[in-house]
């Protein structure tokens, strides 16, 4: 049975609770926002992320993407399967493989841009586009809070 202090509000309390709950809201408005390309909200960000890098590694896509290895790979085959995106040997290290667009991701990156960029607008014009600005940063500053979520631990 859970006690007194285990049953606090952690509603109020909880910032993973919050930031998940903001996040899973804001991710079925970008996805609704984008359906009609058949792109997700976050294959969109990994072609956004390609669209801007040029081929990166998995490793780094992963890093400027926040997610683990294992995640990204699972959000990478489907779109590897569909032709948006190439894996291949990396420039630098053939060992290591690197994440390319190719014309066909590029295409569905430009397809998708506007629909992108009139939920931006959207949601910054309901919440505020100061408000919106200060919710990027602070939700990128977390990132630099030093916590390592994907280091093995000792």
């Amino acid at each position: 049975m859970p006690t007194i202090k285990q049953l606090e509000n952690i509603d109020g309390r909880c910032n993973c609770l919050a930031l998940r709950a903001a996040s899973r809201y804001l991710t079925a408005v970008y996805d609704r926002a984008l359906a009609g390309t058949g792109l997700r909200a976050t294959q969109f960000s990994i072609l956004y992320k390609l669209a801007s890098k040029g081929p990166t590694s998995i490793g780094e896509l992963a890093a400027v993407m926040a997610m683990d290895r294992t995640t990204l790979s699972a959000n990478l085959k489907p779109m590897e399967r569909d032709e948006l995106l190439e894996i291949v040997p990396s420039e630098v290290d053939r060992r290591a493989k690197a994440v390319k667009l190719t014309k066909q991701g590029r295409l569905a990156y430009q397809k998708a841009f506007p629909l992108w960029e009139a939920v931006q607008e959207e949601f910054e014009s309901a919440y505020g586009a100061r408000e919106a600005k200060s919710l990027r940063e602070s939700a990128r500053s977390v990132l630099d809070s030093g916590f390592e979520p994907w280091a093995e631990k000792v």
